[in-house]
């Protein structure tokens, strides 16, 4: 079978089913191996945001929204010429990646034959149900039941561990400028780690906030994981934003790696905030998970 992913998260999850191999098109962002690198078609790309501050990009993508205009372009010469049998894209966010209707109508107006498979989860539960729909998809339904069983095991160690202990007052900041209160699957990660979320949208969602409305939560922990940034990122975010919270602990976590992609990292994210918020329970993040800056 003849992969394409439109998005970094449904990348992540191809190769922990072990079809890096007959992975053909990816996106810009998406990260692959460098033994795959060769094999591999870029067919998605979008503008280069590094060296721009979170402002900016806001800017950039309220602008291009504003007009109508895609974030991402679609290289559809490329893609018909990967004559792929399926395409995982997503409609979950614009800023993410190309909704599912553009690829839909490119696969239509091209005659390509391929598959398409939109991948929208909203909740933790979801995520782990879409990594079950791609293996079900590329034919390895097997071992997607086992990558779930072993995701879900964990999850379950974590809850066992910080059972019954203090649940702090976690805020996740997943936007800096404008502050973005967390949605989605982060109040799920949030809870598993033996926290209590504060300020989220758990299910739905992130919208813009106030800093007077994330302080008015009273947390006691503040995340930072800005959505595209890895731990360096987001902490230089983070130490912005630890002024405004003088009486809170403050952390930057690998957003990129452990919170906003929705695959099977996920579990990895849990994990790094119950070492946060339950040091003495469970096992420390590792060194470039998560960052205390205050």
């Amino acid at each position: 079978m003849r992969l394409v992913s439109l998005l970094p998260s449904a990348t992540e999850i191809v190769y922990a089913l072990g079809l890096g191999d007959e992975l053909v098109g990816v996106t810009f962002e998406c990260a692959v191996p460098p033994e795959h690198r060769a094999g591999t078609t870029i067919v998605v790309g979008g503008r280069d945001t590094r060296g721009m501050s979170p402002g900016e990009i806001d800017a950039y993508v309220k602008g291009q929204l504003a007009a109508g205009s895609d974030l991402y372009t679609l290289h559809a010469g490329a893609l018909a010429g990967l004559d792929p049998d399926l395409i995982l894209t997503q409609d979950l966010c614009r800023v993410c990646a190309l909704p599912s209707g553009r690829v839909a109508d490119a696969v239509d107006h091209l005659g390509c034959r391929a598959e398409v498979l939109s991948l929208d989860p909203y909740t933790l539960a979801d995520v782990l149900d879409t990594i079950l729909a791609v293996g079900a998809a590329a034919r390895v339904p097997d071992r997607a039941e086992a990558l779930v069983d072993a995701l879900r095991g964990r999850l379950a160690a974590v809850r066992a561990a910080v059972a019954g202990r203090h649940r702090r007052r976690v805020a996740v900041v997943e936007w800096v400028d404008p502050p973005f209160g967390a949605g989605h699957w982060i109040p799920d990660l949030v809870e598993a780690a033996g926290g209590e979320p504060v300020a989220t949208h758990p299910g739905a969602r992130s919208t813009p906030t106030t800093w007077a409305a994330l302080r008015a939560a009273r947390p006691e922990v503040v995340l930072v994981a800005p959505c595209g940034f890895h731990l360096d990122g987001a902490a230089a975010q983070a130490a912005g934003v630890a002024a405004r919270f003088p009486d809170a602990e403050v952390w930057a976590l690998d957003a990129d790696g452990l919170i906003v992609r929705a695959g099977p990292r996920l579990v990895d994210g849990a994990e790094a905030i119950a070492a946060i918020l339950h040091p003495d329970a469970v096992p420390a993040a590792p060194p470039d998970a998560a960052r205390r800056v205050a």
